[in-house]
């Protein structure tokens, strides 16, 4: 039993607690089971109820597909806006490409004294840089732009963000008002993400202009990669060197330098504090906060620039007060605003490929002088502030010019519109008695002298196709018989009509034509009364004429234009007079004759202390235009003043209003010059006898006729014509055809 029991054991040594030496380095066995075999663990229990773990389980299913969609998108999103952003960094021009965006140029005018008055088109000063231009400028755009520029990559998410909330909380969409734009981006807006102006594709540079501001949520995100590209391609300084010289500033300066110019006369490296606060504050709303269209708006704009100048550190408490207590003021040239009208005929009247259409930045010198144009705007605002009833909506145009038809000073309408109707230039209207100098003209060129005489009494016309035709008078009363000069300082309608019809209306309006009105003359007798249409400045030009001697003269504005930075004119001009027209002794009677409309007729209101003065009055059927044009020896002037609607003008005739306008410009014009006698000749009065006559009563009438074939017979008027001076036979003949001539147009003339 012994035996078989220690065959059966195992000869192991018993394991005792506590045995360190048995047990050492060993790990404790696990208890085995019932069966020897490990237990499995057992499973952690589940939390929540079913419909708690469903959810749980389709949150997590649906982040997962969100998440797993998300990244894959935005992976896409980078790779397009990767390959958008090198695209466009490999298409981006030079630096010096991009400075000078406009699609065309510039016209600067310059006055007589070589003054800048008046900028068309969209003017560029010149390059500048971040580095050379004043650093109060700098610092007053990155203030007001993006206060972040220096340090974001061309985008900024807080400036986005901030302004999402301004909107909102300003009652607009997240994406309407305010755009979070970095300077970068607005870059990427001047450029038009390099897409060129084609003039097939967009009406107007205007039209592509807007639709490269255009502020849609997609347009954003277009602008990202080549905001990116931009930031890629060049470094910071340079891309506010490219926003300083391509941004919009008003008054048709594009870029800092031509604004700084524009409004301060001096260069963008140069402004003050103050100033440059003004200039970065146009960068909102250019043409809205124009100093040259409300100064106080302008400054108060700018005093909010001075502010986040000062809460960025830009500027010390002694610079901010002083900015405060100086703000900035428009240069003496910008205050002046003149030259408008002057300005816009100019672009009008000359070559297009050099003004409206221009592709180069032109350089005009005029003859424009801005005191003799302050002297009529002056004269203008004080017969309507004294003189015209508060309210009243009529308007008025001045044109002041040399003799050789130089236009010193233009005046389009009350008010200074860039652009608007021009009434000097563009306003086609009756001239009335102011025609009738020309009819005059016509008959001093045929012999005849100013004291010849010519019958004032009913007279009756039948016009063909219209019937008869009386002329009147415009106090509806007959003088009888009076001389040329008496019915031209009278203004008296009859005689102006006969004198017309002896003459021929043909040898009238080629008379009228040459001298320069240049529209269609009427055809009927009424002619002679200014029933034809005329612009001002033809007028005057056509008065300047008869200043001159004779010759007629074509208005001009332009003695020299040339390209900027070349030092030959392409063009240029250093007079207007063309041909003669009537003789200097028929200009020089003429003078005398309209010198005495002034001394003893309708236009004494236009009277200069000191001065010789010729002139006519003119008003039109229905006083529907009231005209006064005249001259010194120095300057031709001419007053024109109706209603745009072409409405009656009350109780105003040419001898009232516009002699008044007259007389306060031409005032101001000779203000400091020397008196000088007019060009004219005093004619000597003949000395009448009694006539001759053989007892036949006939030689004291004028026989029937029927000379101009008006259908009815003239009826016999008397006649007291003057004994020669000399008896017929030692006249020659010449005094026999000067007799015949008088003969066969007694019945108009009256002998």
């Amino acid at each position: 039993m012994k035996d078989s029991d220690r065959r059966s054991r195992p000869l192991v040594a018993e394991r005792r607690a506590g045995n360190g030496s048995a047990t050492r380095g060993r790990k404790p066995a696990k208890p085995a089971t019932a069966r020897g075999r490990k237990q499995a663990p057992r499973p952690a229990r589940r939390r929540g109820n079913l419909v708690t773990r469903f959810l749980a389980g389709l949150i997590g299913f649906v982040w997962r597909v969100v998440w797993a969609v998300t990244w894959r998108a935005a992976a896409v999103v980078a790779a397009i806006l990767g390959l958008a952003t090198f695209y466009y960094v490999t298409t981006l021009p030079p630096l010096d490409e991009l400075l000078d965006g406009r699609a065309r140029g510039s016209v600067t005018m310059m006055d007589v004294d070589g003054q800048v008055f008046a900028w068309r088109g969209e003017s560029f000063g010149g390059t500048i840089t971040a580095d050379t231009v004043s650093p109060h400028l700098k610092n007053a755009i990155i203030a007001v732009e993006d206060r972040r520029f220096y340090s974001h990559f061309g985008l900024s998410p807080r400036g986005i963000v901030g302004a999402i909330r301004s909107n909102m909380a300003a009652g607009r969409g997240a994406f309407q008002g305010a755009g979070g734009s970095t300077i970068t981006q607005q870059v990427a807006k001047l450029l038009c993400l390099g897409v060129p102006f084609d003039p097939d594709e967009w009406a107007s540079e205007a039209a592509y202009e807007a639709d490269c501001r255009r502020g849609s949520v997609w347009r954003k995100l277009q602008e990202l990669p080549y905001a990116f590209a931009l930031e890629w391609s060049f470094s910071k300084d340079e891309i506010l060197t490219i926003y300083m010289n391509r941004a919009f500033l008003g008054a048709g300066a594009r870029g800092f330098e031509a604004a700084a110019q524009r409004y301060f006369g001096r260069s963008a490296n140069e402004v003050s504090a103050p100033e440059a606060a003004m200039l970065a504050g146009l960068l909102v709303a250019p043409s809205y906060y124009a100093p040259t269209r409300n100064l106080e708006r302008a400054q108060a704009r700018a005093n909010l620039v001075i502010g986040l100048m000062a809460d960025q550190g830009y500027l010390t408490d002694y610079q901010i007060a002083e900015a405060r207590a100086h703000p900035a003021t428009l240069s003496e040239s910008a205050q002046q605003r003149q030259g408008g009208y002057f300005a816009d005929w100019i672009m009008s009247s000359a070559p297009s490929w050099l003004t409206r259409e221009t592709t180069e930045d032109v350089l005009i010198r005029a003859t424009f002088d801005p005191r003799i144009q302050t002297a009529a705007e002056e004269a203008l605002a004080h017969v309507f502030e004294t003189r015209v009833r508060a309210g009243s909506e009529a308007e008025a145009a001045i044109v002041v010019m040399s003799a050789d038809g130089a236009v010193r000073a233009m005046v389009g309408g009350r008010e200074n519109v860039i652009g608007g109707f021009n009434r000097a230039a563009q306003a086609r209207r009756q001239t009335g008695s102011a025609f009738k100098p020309f009819v005059y003209a016509a008959a001093l060129e045929n012999g005849f002298q100013p004291f010849d005489m010519v019958e004032d009494a009913p007279l009756t016309l039948n016009i063909p196709g219209s019937g008869p035709w009386s002329p009147r008078n415009y106090n509806n009363e007959f003088s009888g018989m009076v001389t040329l000069t008496d019915a031209l300082a009278r203004s008296l309608n009859i005689p102006a009509v006969r004198v017309s019809e002896a003459m021929g209306r043909e040898q009238v309006r080629n008379v009228a034509n040459r001298f320069g009105l240049q529209s269609e003359l009427a055809d009927g007798p009424a002619l002679a009364l200014g029933s034809s249409e005329s612009t001002l400045l033809e007028m005057t030009a056509a008065y300047a004429g008869i200043l001159n001697g004779g010759s007629a003269v074509r208005p001009y504005g332009l003695t020299e234009l040339r390209l900027l930075g070349d030092a030959e004119p392409l063009m240029g001009r250093a007079g207007g007079i063309g041909e003669r027209v009537i003789s200097e002794d028929s200009a020089r009677s003429l003078t005398w004759m309209m010198h005495q409309v002034i001394e003893n007729g309708t236009g004494g209101r236009a009277r200069l202390s000191g001065w010789d003065v010729a002139g006519k009055t003119g008003t039109t059927q229905g006083a529907r235009d009231a005209w006064f044009l005249g001259f010194t020896a120095d300057y031709v002037t001419g007053v024109w003043m109706g209603y745009d609607d072409n409405s009656p003008l009350t109780g105003v005739t040419g001898g009232g209003l516009p002699a008044s306008i007259w007389a306060e410009t031409m005032t101001r014009v000779h203000r400091g010059l020397t008196p000088r006698p007019l060009p004219m000749d005093v004619p000597a009065e003949p000395q009448w006898e009694a006539p001759v006559s053989d007892g036949d009563p006939q030689d004291w009438y004028v026989p029937e006729a029927d000379p101009q074939g008006w259908g009815d017979p003239w009826q016999p008027t008397p006649a007291t014509p003057p004994a020669p001076a000399t008896p017929p036979g030692d006249r020659g003949l010449g005094g026999a055809i000067e007799d015949t001539i008088r003969g066969i147009l007694g019945g108009v003339m009256g002998n």
